[in-house]
């Protein structure tokens, strides 16, 4: 269960390299000086990266919680 463990904490440490990285895109994305209908389009996209990437964390320390009760 000890790779459970593992796999699960790189899987985690990947969704939040994820939020980090939409942080930044949307920061970017601020800076940029987009008009209204530009910049609402932009973050529509960083909302579903920043769903994906919390999904993905949320995975990775499911399987983290699972290989510590299965050792």
């Amino acid at each position: 269960m000890q790779i459970l463990v593992i796999l699960g904490a790189v899987i985690a440490l990947a969704g939040v390299g994820g939020l980090v990285w939409c942080i930044l895109q949307a920061l970017k994305a601020r800076h940029a000086g987009l008009d209204d209908a530009a910049m609402r389009a932009a973050l529509q996209r960083v909302v579903v990266m920043n769903m994906a990437a919390l999904g993905v964390s949320a995975l990775g320390l499911m399987m983290v919680v699972a290989g510590i009760m299965l050792s």
